[in-house]
């Protein structure tokens, strides 16, 4: 069964304000009906699209990478290195470790001597951290000048007021998020509400047992199995067309809702417009992997395409083979002593 859901049957010019914002509504949740059918049906093809040409690429970069981590652990250990060059060692060393540590591409052997170093550096940097602590010298507060005390104060002064600066825009974002959350409940319990109220109402008026004539016996008989199966499926927006589609054929809407029911409906149908929205975010989210895609997401604004997501993927498939074979070419540098003494002098360990 298929139908407009309109909130009369009257001209556009003739609908008040509020009816026309709530047409509006309707025509786009229709839309975002449509959307999330076209997400939900691309969501596995982009899924073995990634596994097929990016997934790939990810899993021989990160090998790679291993492979460099374990030369670097090498060489640090066997190796005549001065202090500076032991200094980019380590960094190089620990940013690796910290990298892989979430890596899937790798065997269970190659995880744990991941951690082992990440281990060994979080213990170091601890370590170093509580030295410098000991040995941080004590300073009398009464010999403090007047200019130091002055600088301290100012400096006091400025951080207090970013912290002031700060703590406003978290209470500001708090407040909007909290409020966005009370809105969303707000609706979401009249949508629980309205779902039981609008289903009893059609099942009362539309009931087939109580019609005589056996044509229309059949007809209300089809509608309340599609208004049963839309309840089983939360599915408020079409129950809401199912009721007004009814009215509108009693001919109790030829004037328009009435300002309470525009209202009624605006609340229920925000809930569902906002749910739509979710399911669908949701979606992409899944399929987002990258940064590149992420900021690509932020840019559409909700109005991110399915072939945008093909066309971020290649890109970054692309830009990660470029990686793979620059990180190789690092890797036979690192495998030789004064190939890696070659990358510590030039910076580009």
């Amino acid at each position: 069964m298929s139908f407009d859901l309109k909130t009369t049957v009257q001209p556009d010019a003739e609908l008040s304000p509020q009816q026309k914002k709530l047409n509006r509504l309707i025509e786009k949740i229709e839309q975002q009906k449509i959307d999330l059918a076209t997400w939900e049906k691309a969501q596995a093809d982009i899924q073995q699209h990634a596994r097929k040409t990016l997934v790939p690429v990810y899993n021989e970069l990160h090998t790679v990478l291993f492979q460099q981590l374990e030369q670097l652990w090498q060489h640090l250990h066997g190796g005549d290195f001065s202090k500076a060059e032991i200094l980019q060692l380590d960094e190089k060393i620990q940013h690796l470790a910290a990298y892989l540590k979430e890596s899937k591409a790798l065997s269970a052997q190659q995880a744990n001597t991941i951690e082992e170093i990440d281990i060994f550096y979080q213990q170091h940097t601890a370590h170093t951290k509580a030295k410098k602590t000991k040995k941080k010298p004590f300073v009398e507060t009464d010999f403090v000048s007047e200019s130091a005390e002055s600088d301290e104060d100012e400096t006091a002064f400025d951080s207090f007021d970013n912290w002031g600066n700060t703590k406003h825009e978290q209470q500001r974002e708090y407040a909007k998020l909290k409020k966005q959350q009370e809105k969303r409940e707000q609706a979401q319990k009249m949508a629980e509400q309205s779902l039981k109220t609008v289903y009893l109402k059609i099942a009362s008026s539309i009931h087939p047992d109580r019609e005589q004539d056996e044509s229309k016996k059949l007809e209300k008989t089809e509608m309340l199995q599609h208004a049963n199966a839309a309840y089983e499926k939360q599915d408020l927006f079409y129950l809401l067309k199912l009721q007004i589609q009814i009215e509108q054929n009693r001919g109790a809407s030829q004037k328009g809702l009435s300002a309470e029911q525009v209202k009624f409906y605006k609340l229920a149908l925000d809930a569902q417009s906002q749910k739509l929205d979710d399911e669908i975010n949701e979606i992409i989210d899944s399929l987002v992997w990258s940064e590149n895609a992420k900021i690509a997401v932020k840019k559409s604004k909700g109005k991110l395409q399915i072939n945008d997501l093909y066309k971020q993927i290649d890109a970054d498939t692309s830009a990660l083979k470029q990686q793979v074979k620059w990180e190789k070419e690092r890797l036979k540098y690192m495998s030789r002593v004064k190939g890696l003494e070659m990358l510590l002098e030039n910076g580009a360990l």
